[in-house]
């Protein structure tokens, strides 16, 4: 049954991405992203932006499939992607018509966290954090007003780490197999078909946006794959209490959490606007340092090499939390302390970057062929 969910969210994810590809001529003018200027675009050519749509049909293959072989394991699947309309349809519509502002669009995240309360009952029963879980035990509402914020939050920072070929379907994927070991642990079926499906549909939009960048996720596929991780990784917790440590879904997503926390606290240090759009994000530090492919070229092929370079070192740092969370998913002392470390080597190395004092391992070179070479001069000693 498991199989047959995921290779069916699979193929209709597929199918639905190279529908939408061969037929871009037909609804460009609503799709494309033609801003190849902006401080947080690096593409080289004008691109779908409604990778979104074939995610929802993949999930919803995953579902029908489900209430095929499965009917009474159906709720909670239709449960979440009831929940996630709001979201991917704020998404969506930005998508669209480039007119959602960022604050409708995270207005609808809550909302779908709020959704979701009723139809699946997601409320982190707490945080692992002494004190604040009694107090959650005391006051319900407050456990579902913090419910709503995390999830909401979460959603936020994933679209934050859209930026390049592969980057955020990549670490979605990751995590997505990570919820799915840990529910097939504690033998939580509904939750591994749900991220099972969740995982295929990721891949399958994957495989046209990476590394050829045919179609981009957009906000709605951000925000959807952002609200599943998000309410996923909460009804983990909440179906299995004392079981599952809270501290499993922090490490497992801390990467796009932090970078969120991180930019609002730098740019609020600049004394700019912490909503408004730059170009430090932690893989644009990584694009710009470490990936000097081709650098001053501007042919298309090599744009979009160089683009689709810089995902593979951000996998590579979502690792470093993802793996430390499979391993001691159900140990909070080591899920924290792996956080503590997570969060002192992001810093560490942002700080390398931003100093020009990137490991010079990590640094992917190709010159251009015909660049004029670099004259260096030596001072000669008195």
């Amino acid at each position: 049954m498991l199989l047959t969910i995921f290779f069916c969210s699979l193929l209709a994810s597929l199918l639905v991405g190279i529908l939408l590809i061969r037929t871009q001529h037909l609804h460009a003018k609503l799709s494309m992203d033609h801003d190849l200027g902006g401080v947080q675009k690096f593409h080289a050519t004008p691109t779908p932006r409604i990778g979104g749509v074939p995610m929802l049909g993949g999930l919803l293959a995953g579902g029908a499939v489900l209430m095929w072989v499965a009917p009474a394991e159906r709720a909670l699947f239709w449960g979440v992607l009831l929940a996630a309309a709001p979201v991917f349809v704020a998404g969506l519509v930005e998508d669209l018509t480039k007119k959602v502002s960022p604050l409708v669009r995270l207005l609808a995240a809550f909302a779908s966290a709020a959704i979701a309360l009723f139809s699946v009952d997601g409320v982190l029963p707490g945080f692992g954090v002494p004190g604040l879980d009694q107090l959650l035990a005391m006051l319900p509402l407050l456990a579902m007003v913090l419910t709503v914020f995390a999830v909401g939050g979460v959603c936020h920072s994933v679209n934050i780490i859209d930026g390049y070929n592969g980057l955020m379907g990549g670490v979605a994927l990751l995590a997505f197999s990570a919820i799915a070991y840990v529910s097939l642990a504690v033998q939580d079926l509904p939750l591994l078909a749900l991220s099972l499906s969740a995982a295929a549909a990721v891949l399958g939009f994957l495989v046209w946006n990476f590394p050829r960048g045919m179609i981009f996720a957009g906000d709605a596929g951000a925000y959807l794959v952002g609200f599943l991780l998000a309410e996923l990784a909460v009804l983990l917790v909440a179906r299995h209490p004392g079981v599952v440590s809270p501290w499993f879904p922090l490490l497992l997503l801390i990467y796009p959490v932090f970078e969120t926390v991180f930019s609002i606290w730098r740019r609020k240090k600049r004394k700019a606007a912490a909503g408004l759009p730059d170009s430090m994000h932690f893989h644009q530090m990584v694009y710009k340092r470490l990936v000097r492919w081709m650098v001053g070229s501007k042919e298309a092929h090599q744009l979009t090499r160089r683009n689709s370079l810089t995902a593979p070192y951000l996998w590579g740092v979502s690792l470093f939390s993802i793996m430390p969370a499979l391993l001691f998913w159900k140990v909070e002392w080591a899920l924290q302390l792996c956080a503590l470390l997570f969060v002192a080597g992001y810093v560490w190395a942002y700080r390398r970057l931003v100093t020009f004092r990137a490991p010079r391992v990590l640094v992917l070179r190709k010159a251009r062929p015909h660049a004029k070479p670099v004259l260096v001069k030596h001072n000669k000693a008195a």
